[in-house]
């Protein structure tokens, strides 16, 4: 293989895009079929849906799983910390319209009954609710031998989350404008999206236990580290009264995902300062061969979290990130021109 791209690996993000518009399209109908309580306030298409409850208040909701990294759980015969991604995928969407998660349900798909796994599944999913403060309050749990293909511990892990906002505090990008300042925040690694594209670069190459140069850690223990949960810092921010005009988490199509909060594509996104990558994104980028514009398209690239304020704000949130336990930086500006640009070049 000479060059990888996450198209080469199997995920063609353009297709993929055409598909959820579909989905899209067809679910934008089913929006009218209830009024009054519980009708929809926001349907799909940002990070999560809305629903009207009663006095401004308005239920969010959002469904995620944990992609392709539970395979890598399987190659580490690791499995108590898969849990806390599956959280985290959900809850750290749920808070990008402003939204605090209060409880969840997970759906546990195993290739075969095993007490084991699931203890261990069920570990991680605890300790991720405790960090996000929601209840798990049920879920479902099915035994798919000739869906799963791979050993006993063959699994497949998603899960929903509910939350609340007032609808006077939603946080939709509507308040976006030029010149507002882009804050990264810290994310602890590849967190749960392009493990398609960095297993088959780097495990055709090498083992689970190959050490990452310039670490001490193993290619399988950083691809599952956790992903990092945001929940008490960002709602924390919104408690304190910043002026926050948008929040975008970095998951699937990376940075591209930015403009999922521009309504109608009515500003754009500059990244002029990104922090250094952690070595794995780099070794990813050298075996594969990858270009710059394809990583930051396919990882978050050691920012897992954006939020977007007024420049006049900016250190002040991230003072109280830091203050939080969270390292941030300001990566880049709100522009006129629609898209996301790094270092002025179009992803």
């Amino acid at each position: 293989m000479n060059k990888w791209t996450y198209k080469v690996a199997g995920i063609d993000v353009s297709k993929i895009k055409n598909v959820q518009k579909a989905i899209v399209d067809t679910f934008s109908q089913t929006l009218s079929f209830r009024e009054g309580f519980g009708s929809a306030f926001l349907g799909a298409g940002h990070y999560a849906g809305l629903l009207r409850i009663e006095n401004k208040k308005l239920l969010a909701i959002h469904t995620d799983n944990v992609g392709t990294k539970v395979l890598v759980a399987q190659a580490m015969k690791k499995f108590d910390t898969i849990g806390i991604d599956c959280i985290a995928m959900n809850v750290n969407d749920l808070i990008c319209v402003g939204a605090e998660p209060f409880a969840m349900v997970d759906y546990i798909a195993l290739k075969e009954t095993n007490e084991s796994l699931v203890s261990q599944i069920t570990k991680g999913l605890a300790e991720g609710a405790k960090s996000a403060r929601v209840a798990i309050v049920g879920g479902e749990t099915a035994i798919l031998p000739d869906l799963l293909a791979g050993d006993k511990n063959a699994f497949d892990l998603s899960g929903t989350c509910v939350g609340f906002v007032n609808e006077g505090k939603l946080i939709l990008g509507q308040q976006l404008k030029k010149d507002d300042a882009i804050i990264g925040i810290e994310s602890s690694g590849t967190h749960s999206n392009g493990l398609t594209l960095a297993r088959k670069v780097l495990l055709s190459k090498h083992s689970v236990n190959y050490k990452i140069p310039g670490t001490k850690l193993k290619i399988g223990e950083e691809l599952l580290r956790p992903t990092k949960i945001y929940c008490r810092q960002i709602l924390s921010l919104i408690e304190q009264g910043y002026k926050i005009t948008g929040l975008a988490h970095i998951t699937g199509g990376a940075f591209t995902k930015l403009q999922r909060i521009s309504p109608n594509n009515s500003v754009g996104f500059s990244l002029e300062s990104m922090p250094r990558a952690p070595e794995i994104f780099s070794l990813i980028q050298s075996e594969g061969r990858i270009s710059k514009n394809e990583m930051y398209r396919t990882f978050n690239m050691g920012v897992g979290f954006c939020v977007f304020a007024p420049k006049s704000q900016a250190k002040q949130l991230v003072k109280a990130l830091y203050d939080g336990g969270l390292h941030s930086s300001i990566i880049g500006r709100v522009i006129v021109e629609p898209g996301v640009f790094l270092d002025k070049q179009l992803l």
